[in-house]
């Protein structure tokens, strides 16, 4: 039973990638496509709301665990479908249960695979995860100092707890895809005008700044730490 329970996470991510590769997400995760199949889209998830949200979620949790593109136009389609605040759950729970499953595979058979695509990174982490592990956590998933995948993989090669880890991802992450999920919820009056449309166009100074703080505030731990030891 339990060589069953280390299998699961990787027989996902094989799924996960069969997936990708079949439909092609590099093809329609696209604003253009969302544009063109917006009265589908949104009549579908009007008429089955809690399937369009756990289809919605399990899209978002493989394309997480394969490392697809396409993570922010993902989390800007969840805010236009389901709105910013469902739009911000949705996409951070699928985000944060495909990132657990790159987790525990990363301490299963595909080890050595991970850890070798994890490359140096592991050592230049090494020191923040053993001071403070939720805070360095918490601080990576709100600045993207590091490709989220590679912050997916090294809290399970540098002993960082499931617990621990679920809970930093979540709440780390909300800022964000409340961010791009809020951008999304206004997509509708972008189609309506005709308007193109890009992130970088939206994502103004007042916006990065917000996020920088809150990245600041989940340092603080540490900082406070280094004082007491001085």
């Amino acid at each position: 039973m339990q060589r069953l329970r280390k299998l699961v996470p990787i027989l996902i991510l094989l799924a996960g990638l069969g997936l990708v590769l079949v439909l092609d997400l590099d093809d329609w995760l696209s604003i253009d496509a969302l544009r063109e199949h917006r009265a589908d889209l949104l009549a579908f998830t009007t008429s089955r709301p809690v399937l369009s949200a756990a289809v919605f979620c399990c899209i978002y949790a493989l394309a997480t665990a394969v490392s697809a593109p396409g993570g922010a136009l993902l989390t800007l389609t969840g805010g236009f479908l389901f709105g910013a605040v469902a739009g911000t759950v949705f996409s951070v729970t699928g985000a944060t249960i495909g990132a657990t499953l790159v987790f525990l595979a990363a301490r299963t058979a595909f080890a050595d695979l991970l850890r070798a695509r994890a490359g140096s990174t592991i050592e230049r982490m090494r020191e923040g995860f053993s001071r403070n592990a939720l805070s360095y956590l918490l601080f990576l998933r709100l600045i993207p100092v590091f490709p989220f995948f590679i912050v997916n993989l090294v809290p399970a090669f540098l002993g960082v707890s499931l617990r621990i880890y679920v809970l930093a991802t979540f709440i780390g992450i909300i800022p964000g895809g409340f961010v791009y999920a809020l951008i999304g919820s206004g997509l509708g009056e972008i189609f309506d005008r005709n308007e193109p449309f890009t992130v970088a166009s939206v994502l103004d100074g007042t916006i990065i700044a917000g996020l920088v703080g809150l990245a600041i505030m989940a340092l603080l731990p540490i900082l406070h730490q280094r004082l007491r030891r001085k």
